[in-house]
């Protein structure tokens, strides 16, 4: 048990699941372009079919990718990168380039990588100092995301008073926060986080 300065204390429990097998490639390879803040792609055709599944925000005909979702549709093979010279970009720029502005950016691919090979469809968080939305499977477009996620790296502290204005902020929204735990062995374990109230 954690404690806080809170009328109640946070309780962590730990949630074990079993990854589901990966969902089916995506049928198609797309081209984009190297951003300030992600990738852009502008064939239509694929734009349709990778907002439908949940990746990337559409703005005036461009569907612009984080750099987590570029680097997980590369991985695939699903995803050609150039830059402005039209050169072709290879992971680890890519991963550089993420690097630049966000310090956590390894941690919160391999978060995302793990979440969607279990088949969940996985958006950027807002608003609640979360690095991911989750939707549960199935639900993407019905439904607003079940889940809040708060990624972070096994060893390093953890504020608990910033965790519990988190957590009071999502139940607020009435979403489940879970905190992701990258180990030291690069695995990813999840803890749902909530609060107890004695009686």
């Amino acid at each position: 048990m954690l404690k806080s300065t809170y009328p109640n204390p946070l309780v962590i429990n730990l949630s074990i699941d079993t990854p589901n097998d990966p969902s089916p490639p995506l049928e198609f390879q797309t081209n984009g372009k190297l951003a300030e803040k992600g990738v852009n792609v502008t064939e239509q055709s694929n734009i349709d079919q990778l907002s439908s599944r949940g990746y990337g925000t559409i703005e005036n005909k461009i569907l612009t990718l984080t750099f987590f979702e570029t680097l997980y549709l590369q991985d695939k093979g699903m995803l050609i990168v150039k830059n402005d010279k039209n050169t072709p970009v290879d992971f680890q720029t890519i991963l550089h380039a993420y690097q630049a502005i966000d310090e956590n950016a390894w941690v919160n691919y391999l978060i995302y990588r793990d979440l969607r090979s279990r088949g969940y469809v996985v958006r950027e968080g807002f608003g609640t100092k979360t690095e991911f939305r989750v939707y549960e499977r199935g639900t993407y477009g019905k439904d607003s995301a079940s889940y809040l996620v708060l990624g972070t790296q096994e060893g390093k502290p953890t504020d608990v008073n910033s965790l519990a204005d988190v957590l009071q902020q999502c139940q607020n929204q009435k979403k489940e926060l879970v905190l992701a735990v990258m180990n030291r062995r690069g695995d990813i374990v999840y803890y749902s986080v909530a609060q107890l109230a004695f009686k």
